[in-house]
């Protein structure tokens, strides 16, 4: 495998590899035991449930979902049943757009055996396989964690950040235009920003857009190879899904700022509103 992305037949060739686990990380806002419940009443065969709310997110910090110190990160996914020498997969029926997090997590502590099904489980059942309602039973895991560096930004480096640096948004453009903002206490958007919808990098069967309308997409809107990036979204969950475009489509690397428009928007700092 030599991109961020794993496909539907992949996964049902290596199911009952020992190495493999599949992880489970539908969420719904609003929604915090939605995602539980779903697992629990059908998921894919092997799969463990990762939640949003408590196994990626910390209960304090920047944001709505402000990320957990990286060893305490490591030892649930430990509990898990993720180890060094496992290939995660992981998967909701957003198409990535909630998986995606637990993709870069894994990343930012050195775990580049990660990937996200394509098309997750909304393809997954359209294309005829089976779910079960059982738990696995994987033996704990002993994840180490090995920081990678200079992949976030802070609320007060977002607003001391360069002109040359492209700011991308990845909310849906109502939110991103301050016409509609259900969540936060003020509407639009960052300064600087363009907005680029996670959605947008989806065809209409959940699937990631082929890799050169992506490249084209994100490049011009200046992403590049020798172009600094960071990414944003309502509170740093689905922003990773714009990383993992940018990484699919192999056109250079791109920060997070982790706290996002729930960060950003509790600051007193200028906000931003209209379509450019």
């Amino acid at each position: 495998m030599t991109g961020p992305l794993v496909s539907i037949d992949w996964v049902t060739r290596h199911i009952d590899h020992s190495v493999l686990r599949l992880a489970d990380v539908r969420w719904y806002l609003g929604e915090p035991d939605r995602g539980r419940a779903a697992y629990e009443e059908a998921h894919i065969p092997g799969a463990s449930y990762v939640d949003l709310e408590t196994d990626l997110s910390a209960a304090e910090g920047p944001g709505r979902h402000p990320l957990p110190a990286w060893h305490v990160f490591a030892a649930r996914m430990g509990e898990l049943g993720i180890g060094d020498d496992n290939v995660v997969v992981a998967y909701d029926d957003r198409g990535g757009g909630v998986a995606a997090r637990l993709w870069w997590m894994l990343r930012a502590i050195g775990h580049e055996r990660t990937y996200v099904l394509d098309g997750g489980l909304t393809a997954w059942m359209a294309d005829g396989h089976s779910s079960i309602s059982e738990p696995p039973d994987h033996r704990r895991g002993e994840l180490s964690v090995d920081e990678q560096p200079g992949l976030t930004v802070d609320r007060d480096e977002m607003r001391e950040r360069p002109d040359s640096m492209v700011t991308l948004d990845a909310r849906a453009g109502e939110r991103y235009r301050g016409e509609h903002e259900p969540l936060d206490p003020a509407a639009g958007h960052i300064p600087g920003a363009v907005n680029a919808p996670y959605e947008d990098n989806l065809g209409p069967d959940m699937r990631f857009l082929p890799v050169e309308v992506l490249a084209e997409k994100y490049g011009s809107l200046g992403v590049g190879d020798g172009t600094d990036t960071v990414v944003y979204c309502g509170s740093g969950v689905t922003a990773c899904h714009n990383l993992l475009a940018i990484a699919h489509a192999g056109i250079g690397n791109a920060m997070l700022y982790p706290g996002s428009w729930s960060d950003w928007s509790t600051s007193g700092y200028e906000v931003a509103t209209g379509p450019t």
